[in-house]
């Protein structure tokens, strides 16, 4: 696997039906809007057929490392509301696959994101840097998480004060750039030391 090769298998839970979920996730023109901390602008391209494959979308995203990815993303699969899959092109290339289970009140959620990260800054630090790409996109999908509970939220409430009262999504990261750079500072170390400490037992 090269090193700015990524594959990220992430599991959600959240309490509720599982055609609502699936529509909520399947509705890229909403993205921006409940998931703001991660998705900044989300355009479409293409409309797709009835059940949305072929449907392309241009994305303009984020985490809280202090760049922005542009990439586009076509549905090649849906089986609503158990699967949706979608292929990459841009800064990622590569695989996104949804898969979605009801489970008595809940909603068992599944994203295995394989890619390749050809951004310049990701195709060539990811040697180094992998640990805190990684981290990254850990960071992005629990804001996804978090974000999907509180729309959830949102659509059930009830009356206009109960939705006031529900939090707004969390808003995209300003991670000092500093601490970014000191942690960044400290995995070379790393590396350097474990590299040094391999060479000696030789």
């Amino acid at each position: 696997m090269a090193a700015n090769d990524y594959q990220f298998v992430t599991d959600w839970r959240v309490e509720g039906d599982i055609q609502e979920v699936y529509d909520i996730i399947a509705d890229d023109r909403q993205l921006a809007r409940w998931w703001p901390s991660v998705y900044l602008d989300v355009r479409e391209l293409e409309p797709g057929n009835e059940t949305g494959i072929g449907k392309a979308i241009d994305l303009h995203t984020k985490g809280w490392l202090p760049y922005t990815l542009r990439w586009q993303a076509r549905t090649v699969e849906s089986a609503a509301p158990h699967h949706l899959a979608i292929e990459a092109q841009g800064d990622f290339v590569g695989r996104g696959v949804w898969t979605l289970e009801q489970d008595g009140p809940w909603v068992n959620l599944t994203f295995d994101w394989q890619i390749r990260a050809d951004k310049p800054i990701l195709r060539h630090l990811s040697f180094l840097l992998k640990p805190i790409f990684a981290a990254n996109h850990r960071w992005a999908m629990g804001q996804g998480d978090q974000s999907l509970r509180l729309e959830l939220a949102r659509r059930r409430a009830k009356s206009e004060a109960e939705r006031a009262a529900i939090p707004d999504p969390p808003v995209p990261s300003t991670a000092p750039v500093l601490w970014l750079l000191l942690s960044a500072v400290a995995l070379l170390c790393l590396v350097l030391w474990r590299k040094t400490i391999a060479s000696k037992a030789e």
